[in-house]
């Protein structure tokens, strides 16, 4: 059973990269920055890999280009939700 415990989403790495350094600082909680990754990943084609190096080995510069823009508009879309959300009185979460 141990060959499935290396199987994770590709992107969530980069997710996570992306968030953080665009968004740390800015007045935002690892609560916001979390929920802004979901909701991002949510938004993305999950691409599932056992080795990460193997992934990096086979994206051509274009493929790799292609998956940095489609994470930055899911991490903006995510902020525009979240945002939506939290000024909405009837969105399910209760504003902190």
């Amino acid at each position: 059973m141990s060959s499935f415990t290396n199987i994770r989403n590709f992107y969530e790495k980069l997710v996570i990269d992306y968030v953080t350094s665009s968004l740390t600082g800015k007045n935002r909680d690892a609560e916001y920055l979390a929920d802004v990754a979901c909701v991002a990943l949510n938004h993305l084609p999950p691409r599932y890999i056992r080795y990460e190096v193997d992934m990096i080995f086979y994206l051509s510069p274009i493929e790799r280009k292609e998956m940095e823009d489609k994470i930055a508009n899911a991490v903006n879309q995510a902020v525009e939700i979240i945002a939506e959300n939290s000024t909405n009185p009837n969105s399910g979460r209760k504003k902190k």
